[in-house]
């Protein structure tokens, strides 16, 4: 496919904090330095004053980059509804503040929207440890800390929902299901989820037809502070995401929300225990006790988060 067939592409970066600008820096870099250009960055600031003022200043001579306030409620899914109000692309792509696209990021995804039943676009996401991995966490669990993780398809193949630092949806997707929900998805450092899982859903509901597909080659590197690599962090990732699930289930269903997770809690986890336990040498112990927690923790997560929505309709 030749550069002039390729769909334009406006690239969404919602941030809240100014501990992250190097970050940032390097994250619009990343977007503005593709292999084919892009049309534009939308750079959202989520109702941090301090942060707009400072970006505002520092992309002033930067044509291609603008910056905004998020104009809706707090948090990630507020912030991505205004960054896509605003573009003009005919696909849009979101990276988070904290990742760096690889320089065919654009090209990789762009191709795939020739096929008109192509929606949406999900891309890998590698971690980038602040110095060695923990040896307890498993690979199974990279997902904790925004990124690919065993159990992900690993060629080009439909999947259900992406990872939200590194994804692109055809700009029509917006007109037709309103964007992502408010009420749900990550508020500052508040470790909720699902947004982009909800959002997916509810894409395939629309159009049946619709598909979603998942390139590897789409690469990102999303950087893992220091405070996401404690076993305290995990276990409260995955307590957070067994709530957002429980939302996610009461918004679209069970047989929905809970498609991918069957499979994976079958056959994916079982096998990660049994390896960690048979090759005990270099932490696999550990990290078979890590799978078992996170499961646990994760499911008790979602009750808590179908108690509370049960709850809530009672004294409503």
């Amino acid at each position: 496919m030749t550069v002039s067939t390729l769909v334009s592409c406006s690239v969404v970066i919602c941030a809240y904090t100014t501990e992250r600008w190097s970050d940032l820096c390097a994250a619009v870099d990343s977007v503005l330095t593709q292999s084919v250009p892009v049309l534009e960055v939308l750079l959202v600031i989520d109702h941090s004053e301090e942060l707009f003022s400072r970006a505002e200043r520092h992309f002033a001579a930067e044509s291609r980059v603008t910056v905004l306030r998020n104009s809706e409620s707090r948090g990630l899914s507020g912030a991505r509804n205004t960054g896509v109000r605003a573009s003009r692309g005919d696909m849009i792509a979101f990276l988070d503040d904290d990742a760096r696209a690889e320089p065919d990021w654009y090209r990789v995804s762009a191709a795939h929207y020739s096929d008109p039943d192509v929606l949406g676009v999900g891309g890998f996401a590698s971690p980038a440890w602040p110095a060695d991995r923990p040896v307890w966490m498993p690979a199974e669990f990279d997902w904790v800390v925004g990124c690919s993780y065993v159990g992900q398809p690993t060629r080009i193949e439909p999947v259900r929902n992406f990872i939200g630092c590194n994804m692109s949806l055809r700009r029509t997707v917006f007109d037709a299901v309103d964007g992502f929900s408010d009420g749900i998805g990550r508020v500052g450092k508040t470790p909720v989820g699902c947004e982009e899982t909800e959002l997916c859903i509810r894409i395939r509901t629309h159009q049946p037809t619709a598909r979603l597909l998942f390139d590897p080659a789409m690469k990102v590197v999303h950087r893992v502070s220091d405070d996401r690599t404690t076993f305290r962090y995990f276990l409260s990732r995955c307590f957070h995401e067994g709530v957002s699930k429980a939302l996610v289930s009461d918004l679209v269903g069970a047989g929905d929300a809970l498609s991918s997770e069957r499979a994976y809690t079958a056959r994916v986890l079982p096998r990660a225990v049994v390896t960690g336990i048979t090759s005990p040498r270099h932490g696999g112990l550990s990290r078979a006790g890590a799978v078992i927690a996170g499961f646990t923790v994760t499911a008790a997560g979602y009750a808590r988060g179908l108690v509370g929505l049960r709850s809530k309709r009672v004294t409503a």
